[in-house]
């Protein structure tokens, strides 16, 4: 690398900054608009309170099917401008959604959002993957997480605060000021980190070998499938966290605080991660969150079970809270120990990681969040399931393969 080029290059911190800022896209995306669904569901005649969700669930449908034409892409035509293409979509989204005049209109703008943000959140772990390895990369994603989450705990209260001056409609005015923001920065200050001579062409045969490379790797695919069920998961908290807090345990105006609060948990344990990484390592943190998500959940829905489901809200609050402080263990290190061995294909091993997991969170999520019956019981019951299937995940992708050498990085 020349004295230009290293020159260029931008400090460590505002690496993980230009990341987190890239990859919380998507979170304020979804966060930013709870507070608006009841507006939307009035205002575009949705009748079900129930399929309000879709504005949120879409969106990582998008997401989903997405990555797996922009991870390819960034491996062809380098990561810059593949991130430029899907803000570009992004924006459309959002535009289109600032224009709906009926409920499909503003799922389609939704979806379209989804299929952009996909870019930059497939690529911003190749981005890492160009640059780090093993607990250095896992370290990387848990700084990363740690800014990221900062964003839920603001999110929902940067809507409700446009609802007071404006309508939903100004909520994804401020998704197209944030994209170019973003990607200004990106684009000013980010170099390529794919060189030419390690480009490849785009092909159709090519895709397919990479993703069956990828699939047949137990590591690989055991991991990615057991982020996608946790964050199944957290997808049915956020799909039903309005309707729980604003309308079971009637806060209302309240909720963007209660719900900022509940995210100081995954706040706290990212940025602690990136200190237990480099103690523990990756593979024994994610066996412990797991387990600890069942046992809390498992002790959580035996409580709720007694007054009818309608958990005193202090108590739901430390459960969620003690859950997703598990959870922000959980997501840097699955996804980096997924991508672990994918290093000659970080754009293409992105692409499925970030993919699979996503179409296994989307549905599951969905169904978790349509479940919603006016008790916590489903929510509750669809965490102890998906985590304890994550538990049997991880032991299948680690039986069998050969850890040597692996073991000494994660």
């Amino acid at each position: 690398m020349n004295a230009r080029t290293e020159k260029a290059r931008p400090s460590f911190a505002e690496f993980v900054i230009i990341i987190s800022l890239m990859m919380s896209l998507t979170a304020l995306s979804t966060d930013a608009m709870l507070p608006a669904l009841p507006q939307i569901g009035s205002d575009l005649g949705v009748q079900n309170a129930n399929d309000r969700q879709l504005v949120v669930s879409v969106l990582f449908l998008g997401l989903a099917l997405g990555q797996l034409f922009f991870g390819p892409l960034s491996d062809s035509i380098g990561r810059k401008p593949t991130v430029y293409a899907g803000y570009a979509l992004y924006i459309a989204g959002a535009l289109l959604s600032v224009l709906a005049l009926s409920f499909p209109t503003m799922l389609a703008g939704r979806l379209l959002q989804g299929l952009g943000i996909s870019a930059p959140r497939a690529i911003t772990l190749a981005l890492v993957r160009d640059r780090y390895k093993g607990r250095a990369m896992a370290r990387v994603m848990s700084f990363v997480m740690t800014v990221f989450i900062l964003v839920p705990m603001i999110a929902p209260t940067l809507g409700q605060t446009i609802l007071l001056f404006s309508s939903w409609r100004g909520i994804f005015g401020s998704f197209v000021l944030m994209a170019l923001t973003t990607l200004s920065w990106f684009a000013l200050r980010m170099p390529e980190t794919l060189a030419p001579e390690h480009r490849a062409p785009l092909s159709l045969r090519r895709i397919v070998n990479a993703t069956l490379e990828i699939v047949r790797n137990r590591i690989a695919v055991g991991y990615t499938v057991s982020a996608g069920l946790v964050s199944g998961a957290f997808l049915g908290y956020l799909s039903s966290a309005q309707q729980i807090f604003q309308e079971q345990y009637a806060l209302g105006k309240l909720f963007p605080l209660v719900f900022g609060i509940i995210s100081l948990s995954l706040g706290l344990a990212s940025f602690l991660n990136a200190r237990l990484v480099m103690r523990f390592g990756m593979r024994f943190l994610v066996r412990r969150s797991l387990f600890a998500i069942v046992g809390l959940s498992l002790l959580a829905l035996g409580i709720a079970l007694l007054p009818g489901g309608q958990a005193p809200l202090w108590l739901f609050m430390a459960y969620i809270m003690l859950t997703f402080f598990c959870v922000g263990i959980l997501f840097g290190n699955q996804n980096s120990l997924a991508m672990e061995p994918l290093g000659h294909l970080a754009g293409m091993g992105a692409a499925v990681v970030g993919s699979l997991s996503t179409l296994i969170s989307m549905p599951l999520g969905t169904l978790i969040g349509q479940s919603y019956d006016g008790t916590v019981l489903p929510l509750i019951l669809g965490i102890a399931l998906l985590s304890g299937l994550s538990i049997l995940v991880v032991r299948w992708a680690e039986s069998g393969y050969s850890m040597k050498g692996f073991a000494q990085h994660t």
